[in-house]
């Protein structure tokens, strides 16, 4: 995946997990099965792990290598590192309190999608100032997957949304 389809990719698989949540009638953004995430903690979820990446891609590039390193190997393709996360989770791997959501009203919805979105627009103009090289040359830490490559992370990025929103849509029975 080239950098115009992963910012393409970002772009619409966030916005259609939006439009989602948006559409959702209170009961069903509330509803949580088996002590399972509710869509409103998915959703805030997603934010708090969108968050520090837009942080780290406002590093300069130098600064990107001296606190994270540089990459030792080629980056993993999008199936690559889908399967090597689905795998992880699959040990069962539940995300840590920093990005664990606590819970989340209704009344949080709108600011909360308001927000996710400007990030992932914010995320897609960093994203310009590197070029293909740069996705591979750099690494960023994941709390479960380890060193990524920046092409990874976007990569995650991408499938976790993806990921979540199915979530939903199995709670939901849709």
């Amino acid at each position: 995946m080239t950098k115009p389809d992963i910012k393409d990719n970002l772009l619409t698989h966030h916005q259609n997990f939006i439009a989602i949540i948006q559409n959702l009638t209170e009961q069903e953004f509330l509803l949580s099965i088996n002590e399972k995430w509710s869509a409103g903690q998915q959703l805030d979820h997603i934010y708090r792990s969108v968050k520090p990446l837009v942080l780290a891609f406002a590093l300069p590039k130098f600064l990107l290598a001296t606190f994270f390193g540089k990459a030792n190997r080629l980056s993993k393709n999008y199936a690559q590192l889908v399967e090597k996360y689905t795998a992880k989770l699959a040990s069962g791997y539940k995300a840590s309190a920093k990005y664990s959501p606590g819970p989340i009203a209704l009344s949080q919805r709108d600011k909360l999608a308001k927000k996710l979105s400007g990030l992932i627009n914010k995320l897609n103009k960093k994203i310009d100032s590197f070029d293909e090289r740069d996705l591979d040359r750099y690494i960023l830490p994941h709390p479960l997957l380890g060193k990524l490559t920046i092409r990874e992370m976007l990569f995650f990025t991408v499938y976790h949304v993806q990921h979540h929103q199915s979530l939903i849509l199995k709670t939901l029975n849709k």
